[in-house]
């Protein structure tokens, strides 16, 4: 287990090839993935297939394409149970890439368990990851986006630092979307 990151209730660690089942009930939950399927309200988990045979390989191949940057799955302390994840990625590689990102951007994420919400996990994952961005990976800006009526997402990314930038159009299923950013400068000011 390669440990990324640890804060005082999470380890932060890379997937591996085994972490397929966990992902799978993860988005299997339909409120965990309510806000993350744009257009598809369905709640139609993703397939096994898909997370083992799509998903799981492109989050192992970021640890070599990109050193210092990925998902990576988020372990409670307490129980040494996986939780959910978090993201740490080049903008322009999401999935709305260069249509809503500049180059340098570096994008936060994260989808935790429905049991974990609300118990500030995502709040202190996030802190740590961009508070490492800036001090140890050298990175000039974070950025977040969210559809515009994810309201819970929308207070961890405000609480986390980062400032209202623009609301925008998911191109693919027409929903509102409002994308947050904070700069190296306004961190070092701030912190």
């Amino acid at each position: 287990m390669k440990i990324f990151l640890e804060t005082e209730r999470l380890i932060l660690r890379q997937f591996t090839e085994a972490d397929a089942e966990l992902l799978f009930e993860l988005d299997s939950d339909p409120e965990v993935t309510r806000f993350t399927k744009l257009g598809d309200r369905s709640g139609t988990p993703t397939s096994y297939n898909e997370i083992k045979n799509e998903f799981l390989p492109k989050v192992l191949r970021y640890y070599q394409q990109y050193p210092g940057y990925g998902f990576w799955a988020a372990i409670e302390k307490l129980s040494n149970k996986f939780i959910g994840w978090f993201h740490f990625r080049p903008g322009l590689d999401s999935y709305m890439g260069a249509t809503l990102y500049e180059v340098d951007d570096i994008e936060l994420g994260y989808r935790l368990q429905r049991k974990m919400w609300r118990k500030g996990y995502a709040t202190e994952g996030s802190k740590a990851l961009i508070r490492k961005g800036f001090l140890e990976l050298g990175i000039e800006k974070v950025v977040a986006s969210a559809l515009s009526e994810n309201k819970a997402s929308i207070r961890v990314i405000e609480k986390v630092g980062l400032k209202f930038e623009r609301n925008f159009v998911y191109s693919e299923s027409q929903q509102a979307g409002v994308k947050y950013a904070l700069s190296r400068e306004d961190f070092i000011r701030h912190s």
